[in-house]
């Protein structure tokens, strides 16, 4: 269960970002630039961040995916099928580019280490 809490704040701020910055959306132009640049920036920097705290689980971006899934019945239709994987992916290597800065801290000597 401990993995599960420490995800929940990165989990927040990325549920976040999938339910409440599409009601901003008005034409299809900021539909695409937050589906294709805004959400996914957030996405990425969530993910990197946790796996840098926490280093790499692999529920992580299991539990992205999902969050996304619901938002296509509210905000979107069938074709943003495709983006339950793309998120899935982002946060994925997100979560694999903050592991490799979170052994990178592990490696470094105790007066080098940061945060």
């Amino acid at each position: 269960m401990k993995p599960l809490q420490a995800m929940l704040p990165y989990l927040v701020v990325i549920a976040a970002d999938f339910y409440l910055l599409p009601l901003l959306i008005r034409n299809t132009g900021w539909a695409m630039l937050l589906l294709l640049v805004v959400i996914p920036l957030v996405c990425l920097a969530c993910s990197v961040v946790y796996g840098w705290r926490y280093s790499f689980h692999g529920l992580y971006p299991v539990i992205v995916a999902v969050l996304f899934m619901s938002t296509i019945f509210l905000f979107y239709n069938s074709t943003a099928w495709v983006y339950i994987v793309a998120y899935g992916i982002i946060a994925l290597l997100g979560n694999l580019i903050g592991m490799v800065f979170f052994k990178v801290g592990k490696a470094l000597p105790p007066g080098r280490r940061s945060g």
